[in-house]
């Protein structure tokens, strides 16, 4: 696991209720990285956010600590397959 999937994941970790259900998978794509962000089916809104602003900060700061370029950031939550 990077530097910056181990960083999303703690990050995630102290927004929601079940940290113990969170998960980065980290994927590598032609045009980047994709860091699929699993959490339990009741922490999905948490994550989210009023109008995605949470997710939208969780993108930034994963491009923030980018060193390889673009990084694309999903949540999703641990039930869908």
């Amino acid at each position: 696991m990077s530097m910056l999937s181990e960083s999303l994941e703690h990050l995630v970790s102290g927004i929601v209720d079940e940290p113990e259900a969170v998960r980065v998978n980290e994927k590598s794509l032609r045009r980047g990285k994709l860091l699929e962000v699993r959490v339990a089916p009741g922490d999905l809104g948490r994550v989210i956010g009023r109008n995605g602003r949470t997710a939208k900060a969780l993108r930034s700061v994963a491009s923030a600590l980018s060193t390889n370029g673009s990084v694309r950031v999903d949540v999703i939550d641990q039930d869908r397959h």
